[in-house]
């Protein structure tokens, strides 16, 4: 690990069973691992609703950037992984409803599948600290 870098714990953790680290503060930088709807206990959030799976996939990039001393408001950048492209739609309340102007950088993207063949989205953020 590079000095300077501090891994985000939070508990309980759904991420070790697929080796993957919540992210990591460096400087005042958050990055987060990409979030998706699995909840605390590593189940399923919303199969085939991408509303519930876009909520839990915000509540856990909300509690994960708790946990390293940042919010919401302070993300800067978000990479939108969906496997339907229609649901770009969505994607739009979804910024209406967490982030305000000056919007953040974002980059949407369609993708075949993710992780696991349920998830419809995956959300990747960066933010800050102060």
């Amino acid at each position: 690990m590079t000095i300077g870098t501090k891994p985000i714990h939070v508990s309980p953790d759904p991420f070790p069973p697929y080796m993957i680290g919540q992210g990591h503060v460096v400087g005042n930088m958050v990055f987060l691992s990409g979030q998706a709807s699995i909840s605390n206990d590593g189940n399923i959030v919303g199969v085939d609703d991408i509303d519930a799976q876009i909520t839990q996939a915000m509540a856990n990039i909300e509690r994960a950037l708790a946990a390293a001393g940042s919010s919401i408001d302070r993300i800067f950048k978000i990479t939108i992984y969906l496997t339907d492209m229609t649901h770009f739609d969505r994607v739009l309340a979804m910024r209406e409803r967490y982030f305000t102007a000056p919007w953040p950088a974002d980059t949407t993207v369609g993708v075949e599948c993710l992780a696991l063949p349920e998830l419809l989205v995956e959300l990747d953020v960066i933010a800050t600290t102060a």
